[in-house]
This record gives structure tokens, sequence and C-alpha cells, in this order.
């Protein structure tokens, strides 16, 4: 704020804010902001933002990259005082309110609002990382799909004996991935890789706790395992991954698991480049905050998303990054015009998961549930209202549609052209 040496009239300077981060954090930070007024630079190191709770579809060649992802300009182009830069955060540097970027590029900020996000977490697990494909951005995603065609068509010509899928983690992902995969392999493989013999395929989850889904209810988590098996997934519970092989998972009883497809969907953590930025970080490597969701010292930092190491630690999940986001987006706001700040509350709407065709379960804060088709189509709806773009969202119905309700022979077999 600056006042007008002319006038008894206080002048407010429209705040620069530069946003690290286009996930769910970081564009619900920026339209607030811009729906304010600020002058936004909205920055990530790729040209577009990726709709992760669906990556499971792409990688299973239910949908395409291009379903899932929408480009950051053209986000930022619906605001005339946004900007998008494509750059990778490597440096912040608080006392000169500056953030310098891989390629050498920097920007100055007056509120930076850092959402960039976490990455697999390998948990020191013994060949994981080079054995086995995580399910966390459209690039791996698009290998994995590419990987689980190969393994098909090599075992469909006879130069492999096997294309055996390993799944860990029990999780929504673990859990969405597997129940997809287990209906490709009995409902559309036999037509589509009528070589392939049944005893050559098989999909297995593997999760260290008696129960899938830990965040749910225990009677949402057994019909989520139930509605599992009968589609043929082979349940490993209570079993630790000790080891990852070209071939196969090994657990901690010394039991080896064949896989000639290992999909890692154990979890997350912050990304090793964020040791670099000179901000304090907490368990997971995560950013240590304040309760406004400020970093201790610098009440110009936000941080927003799974990076954000709130004093209470939330899901990392969508919901909780939105709410996140729009705060920030407020508080910087405020701050701008002279007002405090306060701390965050995040309002829980519940939580769903899917497991495969007319299968879901739905948790809400109140405690109601529901399981089956009204949960799995609440759990369609939710989703593509979610989406950027009306193209995606007309496109992403119908994939999904087509899919579960098309004939068999063209639900969608594993095969990619991308």
């Amino acid at each position: 704020m600056e006042r007008n040496p002319g006038r008894d009239v206080v002048m407010v300077r429209r705040a620069r804010v530069v946003v690290v981060g286009a996930g769910f954090a970081g564009l619900a930070a920026t339209r607030e902001l811009a729906k304010g007024g600020a002058l936004v630079t909205l920055v990530d190191r790729n040209p577009y933002s990726t709709f992760q709770p669906l990556l499971y579809q792409v990688a299973t060649a239910g949908m395409g990259t291009s379903d899932v992802s929408y480009p950051i300009r053209t986000f930022a182009a619906k605001w005339p005082n946004v900007r998008a830069h494509r750059a990778a955060l490597s440096k912040v540097h608080p006392s000169d309110r500056r953030v310098e970027f891989a390629d050498g590029s920097t920007l100055d900020y007056d509120y930076l609002v850092i959402a960039t996000g976490v990455t697999t977490n390998w948990v020191h697990v013994t060949g994981a990382e080079e054995n086995a494909l995580p399910i966390y951005s459209l690039r791996d995603a698009a290998d994995l799909r590419r990987h689980l065609q190969h393994c098909l068509e090599d075992t469909a010509a006879g130069r492999r004996e096997s294309a055996h899928v390993v799944v860990v983690g029990g999780g929504a992902t673990g859990v969405e991935t597997a129940g997809t995969l287990a209906e490709l392999r009995r409902r559309t493989m036999p037509l589509t890789h009528p070589e392939i013999r049944p005893d050559q395929t098989s999909v297995t989850l593997v999760e260290r706790f008696d129960y899938v889904l830990a965040p749910y209810k225990p009677r949402l988590r057994d019909a989520a395992a139930e509605a599992l098996r009968r589609r043929g997934v082979r349940m490993r519970l209570g079993a630790t991954v000790a080891g990852v092989e070209p071939d196969a998972v090994i657990l901690e009883d010394g039991t080896r698991l064949p896989s000639d497809v290992t999909v890692w969907a154990l979890g997350v953590t912050a990304p090793k480049e964020v040791t670099d930025w000179g901000l304090p970080q907490g368990k997971g490597g995560r950013i240590t905050l304040t309760d406004a969701l400020t970093v201790p010292g610098h009440p110009e930092i936000f941080v927003a998303g799974d990076l954000a190491g709130q004093p209470d630690a939330l899901p990392q999940l969508a919901q909780p990054a939105i709410q996140m986001g729009k705060h920030v987006g407020r508080q910087i706001l405020a701050a701008a015009h002279g007002r405090p700040v306060s701390r965050f509350s995040y309002r829980d709407p519940g939580i769903m998961a899917t497991v495969g065709k007319a299968e879901a379960v739905l948790q809400l804060r109140n405690g109601l549930t529901m399981r089956g088709l009204p949960a799995w189509l609440a759990w369609i709806f939710v989703h593509v209202a979610y989406l950027l773009g009306g193209r995606n969202r007309v496109s992403v119905l119908l994939n999904f549609f087509w899919r579960y309700g098309g004939p068999r022979r063209s639900a969608t077999s594993i095969a990619s052209t991308e």
C-alpha cells in the first residue's frame, strides 16, 4: 500500500503472486487470486494440468492422455491478469522475494504459493524404483499402458510365457487399478487376445494391512475387498513387500509372486529437490507451516496441496488440496489489503473409491455410507464435474459408459498408439 502525496487517499497496488504448481491446489489458488484482481503467474514444469484421480483409466486404456489433461495457457487465458510460465522450481530466495527456475529464469513476487505436489514413495524397498511402474503422473500412466500392451502382445505371440500383474498398495489407486485390470482380464482379453490362456495371466493386489482402503469404515473395506475377489483379483492382505525383481515381487515371509508388470501404488513423498529450496521441512519432507498455511517467519510464502505440512495432517486427496488452494488465494488477497490472515479449516465432504463396473464405495463425513451402483454413478459424475473443460467432461463421460456399457469386444483392450 502507498499514499498519494497529492491526495489523502490510500492506493492499493495489485499484488504480484507467483503460483508454482498447476494441480488442484495451484489452480484453485490461481482462480481465487484472479477473481480478486491480483497479478498472477502460474508456473508448472509441464504445459498442462493433470487430473490425477483418473490416471488409472489412462493406464488401462479406458481414456487418452488428452482426456485427463488441460493446457495451462488455456486456463490462464480466462483472466487478463493471469500469465502462464513453463519451468521447474529450483530455488526460493525469501529475502529477495524471488524464485529461481531450472532453466535459469527468475520471477519476483509479493506473495508466493508453492503447490508443486509430491512424488512416488518407494519406501526404500529393494528394486522397487528399478523394476516397478508408478502411476502418479501422466507420463507414468502412459508408460504403464505401453508396458502392459507390449507384455500382452509378447505373450500372445509366444515371446514370453506370461502376463501376470501385481499391484502394490491397497489405497484407492491400487484398488481402482486392480479392479479395472481384473475386469479387462476376464471380460475383454478372451476376445482381443484369444491366444493367451487364462493361467498365463493374473492380477494380484498386495497390501500390508489386513484390509484395503484404510480410511474407510470396515464394512466398506470388506465390500471393496469382496468385489475385487469376485472379479478374480488375488488378494494378499497383511503382506509386506521386501523387494521387487524384474519378474517377481518378494514378500517379507519369502513368498515370491510372479510379476511381469508390477504397479506401484503404495504412497507418495516430497520430491528430493524440495531440500534445495531452503524452506523448513517436517514429516515426509513436507514443508513446515503455520495453521494459516504460511512458512514460519515468511508470511508472504504459502504452501498448499500435498506438500503442505500443516500442524493437522490431512489426507492427500483432491478436496483438501482444492480447499487449501482457495484458502491461500483468499488470505493473500486479505493480506494485500492489510487484513490479517486466518487459520485453515478443512471441511470434509467425504471420500469415495471405485472397484469396477457398477461397484464403488462412498463415505460421507456424517457417517452415511453407500456402495454398489448408486455409489458408482455418484463417483463418475463427481469426477466428471471436477474436470477442466467441456470437451474433457463430455469425452470422459462417453468413455466411461462406452467402456462399461458397450460391447465386450470394444470395451477396451490394453492397447495404445500414444
